[in-house]
């Protein structure tokens, strides 16, 4: 069983690509993971403190879960289209998107994750983070990164200036 990442982006939707490629035979499970109002509230510098009138976070939270299953759905028929056999699955963050991620993985019994990255670097990825680093750091099974098609491209082509010289 291999746990795919996915929230749209075109970074997952390379990473289920190249899970097709790399797992043919293995049945999926398609993520995606959804932030609860509160979370998300709780994260912002504006906090609950400063906002003048807190929407109705029952809405906003089946509204979130409903978004998100229409991306697992998404995600689930783009594996499809690669030959996979994949079923869908949505969760909440309750704390970080990776420790979601692991806590599905062992739900689903993944022997691997596969996620796409976003290929930030330097400044970009301290301020913002990087849900693969911390996957990769916490995790307890096999993980694979794949890079974005353009990081992929430009990458490709350093290593083929520096091998032509």
């Amino acid at each position: 069983m291999i746990l795919i990442c996915y929230d749209g982006s075109p970074d997952a939707r390379a990473a289920v690509e190249r899970a097709a490629q790399l797992f043919p035979d293995q049945p999926a499970t398609i993520l995606t993971v959804w932030q609860p109002f509160a979370e998300m509230a709780a994260r912002t510098t504006i906090g609950f403190g400063l906002i003048p009138a807190i929407p109705d976070a029952d809405e906003i939270d089946k509204a979130s879960q409903k978004a998100a299953d229409t991306t697992a759905n998404e995600g689930v028929k783009l594996a499809s289209d690669h030959g996979l056999t994949a079923t869908g699955r949505i969760c909440s963050q309750a704390t970080t998107i990776a420790r979601a991620l692991l806590v599905e993985a062992d739900r689903v019994g993944a022997d691997a994750i596969v996620m796409g990255s976003r290929g930030l670097t330097g400044l970009k990825s301290l301020l913002l983070g990087s849900v693969s680093h911390e996957l990769i750091q916490h995790a307890d099974r096999a993980v694979v990164v794949v890079p974005s098609p353009e990081v992929a491209r430009a990458r490709a082509h350093e290593v083929h200036e520096e091998a032509a010289r």
